[in-house]
């Protein structure tokens, strides 16, 4: 990927007075317009695909917004080739009516931009006791620096516990009876053809609420501890991201994609806990949906690789979250020489696992079906280096919130397949929705 470099990043590793190290939240929350912190919650899962432990990405000194879907891939790539420098910022979902020439009509509620990247002042990568910060000294100087880092780390032991905020009315887009009824239907479509999976979604919602954001976050990751945790602040809206999925990263020449189709829930009791993962591994309809996603990444990443170096390295592990058990699948290759950042995006977003298969086919079936724009759910959330690597989430188990409007959202969704059953795929929604109701709603 071509980089133009432009810009002189310092680094220098930051001292803490504090023997353990934590992240400020608030005081990121109360100082700055622009911010993402990245957490993976020191996942031993994935640890393998993992990069940092935290980073944090502060403040902004220029930023890249797009409101419509007209060359904006091509006008963020020029933005990107001008720096050499940390971008941080996120795709939503919509992209794909530029990238497929496709159409929403849904209605949208957040009002997010479609794509909101930042040159963040002040970069903070923490790796156990190690701090390390970069910063652009046409910017900033070392010692304002340093004083952002000491803001934005050590805080505090005072996190009290905070009362939850249950007085949250949250509404679905669907009665239950509507979504068994547009489940069935989807379902008459795989029969006839038109698709062979789908993922349907539906979004609960808030309406003139006020939420605090750093608690919500703070208690969602609590819940949830999963590898691809994003706060995000863009000006007035928010990401609170629980994600356990990775979209896509890009180090060097190689290129991954770990799809995650197959879910299931936890219990308490050991034995049949593993009981539950077994069953998972078994299943015949969560084993069908996650083969036909990794195809479709496959044949998605195939366009943009060498020949021959499209690999499966994991089909089908079984991972386990606080909540859930899920199957992962990671799928890797070697890049062709020359392919752009616009390239690789605009052949695998949005992800399979959000998507369905054929994908142009089953995006046409969730406008029709769905109610609502998903926007930045299903989208993705990341950071791209100064070298021209890239990482992004899958934004899913999220609360978004736009704090001029007052509204919150968050939408859940599962594979639909010919072997779906409708009571069963509204059920397994819920299951994915526990953590946010009970974050919103104390339930």
């Amino acid at each position: 990927m071509k980089t133009i470099f432009a810009n002189m990043l310092q680094t220098f590793t930051y001292h803490s007075s504090e023997n353990n190290v934590q992240i400020n939240l608030k005081a990121i929350q109360n100082q700055f317009n622009h911010a993402c912190v990245f957490d993976s919650n020191l996942q031993i899962n994935t640890s393998n695909y993992l990069q940092h432990s935290q980073i944090i990405a502060v403040g902004f000194t220029q930023e890249f917004l797009a409101n419509d879907a007209t060359h904006s891939l091509k006008k963020l790539e020029a933005f990107l080739n001008k720096k050499n420098t940390w971008l941080f910022g996120y795709l939503s979902y919509d992209l794909k009516n530029e990238i497929e020439n496709l159409a929403s009509k849904n209605a949208d509620g957040l009002g997010f931009p479609l794509i909101h990247f930042f040159v963040p002042e002040v970069v903070i990568q923490l790796n156990g006791s190690e701090v390390l910060v970069t910063y652009d000294d046409e910017f900033t100087t070392p010692k304002k620096a340093e004083k952002i880092c000491s803001t934005c780390i050590n805080a505090s032991s005072d996190k009290k516990e905070q009362k939850t905020q249950n007085n949250i009315n949250v509404q679905s887009r669907f009665t239950k009876a509507e979504y068994i009824n547009a489940v069935n239907k989807l379902k008459e479509r795989i029969c006839k053809g038109d698709i062979y999976e789908v993922n349907f979604c539906q979004e609960f919602y808030a309406e003139n609420t006020t939420i605090n954001t750093v608690n919500v976050f703070e208690k969602l990751n609590a819940i949830s501890k999963a590898p691809f945790t994003a706060y995000c602040k863009f000006n007035n809206r928010y990401a609170l991201c629980a994600s356990p999925e990775r979209f896509i990263r890009k180090q060097g020449n190689h290129l991954i994609s770990q799809p995650i189709k197959g879910t299931i829930r936890r219990s308490v009791n050991p034995s049949e806990d593993e009981l539950l993962k077994l069953q998972l591994q078994n299943n015949t309809k969560e084993r069908s949906e996650n083969v036909m996603i990794v195809d479709l990444v496959r044949n998605d990443l195939s366009r943009i690789a060498k020949a021959g170096t499209v690999k499966v390295n994991e089909l089908m592990g079984v991972y386990t979250f606080k909540q859930l058990h899920q199957l992962i699948s990671t799928i890797g290759c070697e890049l062709k020489e020359d392919v752009s950042f616009n390239d690789i995006i605009s052949n695998t977003f949005p992800m399979g696992s959000m998507t369905g298969a054929p994908k142009v086919s089953a995006m046409k079936l969730i406008d029709e079906y769905e109610r609502t724009k998903r926007g930045l759910y299903s989208g993705a959330i990341g950071y791209i280096t100064p070298e021209g690597d890239f990482d992004f989430n899958v934004v899913i188990r999220s609360i978004l919130y736009n704090a001029d409007n007052k509204y919150v959202s968050f939408t859940v969704g599962s594979a639909i397949t010919d072997k779906a059953d409708a009571s069963e795929e509204y059920e397994e929604c819920l299951l994915k929705a526990k953590a946010m109701f009970e974050v919103l709603q104390g339930k």
